[in-house]
C-alpha cells in the first residue's frame, strides 16, 4: 500500500526533497484575512531574499540523528489566543496560529507555539529546545549560531525596527527531542547540539513563509 503521508528525510539524502517553492505555492489564510502582506514600506513578498539553496547531501556524519520532514501544509488561519490547537507535526510547521507573532528574538522562556507558527507563516526560522531544567548552554549556543549564519536580511533593514533577521530562539517543553528547528513546511529534529545541520537548516529553509514581515509582534505571553 502507498504511503498516505510524507516521510522523514535524513541528511543522507535530502537532495531528492521536493523544491522548497512547495511552501510558498500553497494559498493560506494570511495576516489581512486574505493575500501577502509585509510590514508598512516594505514589498508584499520577499522573493527578492533568499537564502542559498542546499542541493548536495548535508552531513551524513552528523554528530547524532538528524531527521528533516515536510509535514502536510495545514491553512493557516487565526484562532483566538489561548485556543488549544492540533497540529500535524511537533515542533508544528503550519496550520492554525494566533493572530500576533513574538517578536524576533531569543526567549529563555517558552513561547507558546500559537505565537511562534505565526512567526513561521512570516518566513522565520525558529529554533527551539528542550532541555529540561539542568540546561544545556551547548544547545543554546547552537542556536544562535545558526541564526547568526543568516545573512542580514534587507527586508527587516527596511522595517527599520532593528530586526536583523526573522528567527525567533525559544525553549519549548512539548518537544520530543532535545534539539529542534522549524520553518513554513518544514521541521528539523536532532538528538544533540549539531550545528552545521542546524545552520544548514537555517540557510535553505529561511524566509519560505508565504508572507514577508519583519515587523515585530509581541514578546508578552
Amino acid at each position: 500500500m502507498p504511503s498516505l503521508g510524507p516521510k522523514p528525510l535524513a541528511f543522507a539524502a535530502i537532495a531528492a526533497a521536493p523544491p522548497l517553492a512547495l511552501a510558498v505555492a500553497i494559498t493560506v489564510a494570511s495576516c489581512s484575512g486574505g493575500g501577502s502582506r509585509g510590514a508598512p514600506g516594505m514589498p508584499p513578498s520577499d522573493a527578492a531574499f533568499r537564502a542559498p539553496r542546499l542541493d548536495a547531501p548535508l552531513h551524513p556524519d552528523a554528530r547524532c540523528p538528524v531527521t528533516v520532514d515536510t509535514p502536510p501544509l495545514l491553512p493557516g488561519t487565526h484562532v483566538d489566543v489561548g485556543t488549544d490547537i492540533q497540529w500535524d507535526s511537533n515542533p508544528p510547521s503550519s496550520g492554525p496560529h494566533y493572530p500576533v507573532w513574538a517578536d524576533y528574538q531569543a526567549y529563555t522562556s517558552p513561547v507558546p507555539r500559537g505565537y511562534y507558527v505565526h512567526d513561521l507563516e512570516h518566513g522565520a526560522v525558529v529554533l527551539l529546545y528542550n532541555c529540561g531544567d539542568a540546561g544545556c548552554p551547548d544547545v543554546v549556543a547552537a542556536l544562535h549560531a545558526a541564526s547568526d549564519a543568516i545573512p542580514d536580511d534587507p527586508l527587516c533593514a527596511q522595517a527599520g525596527e532593528g530586526v536583523r533577521v526573522r528567527t525567533v530562539i525559544t525553549p519549548d517543553p512539548l518537544l520530543d527531542v532535545p534539539v529542534a528547528a522549524a520553518a513554513w513546511g518544514w521541521t528539523y529534529k536532532a538528538d544533540c547540539a549539531d550545528t552545521s545541520t542546524l545552520v544548514d537548516f537555517a540557510l535553505a529553509h529561511y524566509g519560505q513563509g508565504p508572507e514577508a514581515t519583519c515587523a515585530n509582534g509581541t514578546d508578552q505571553f
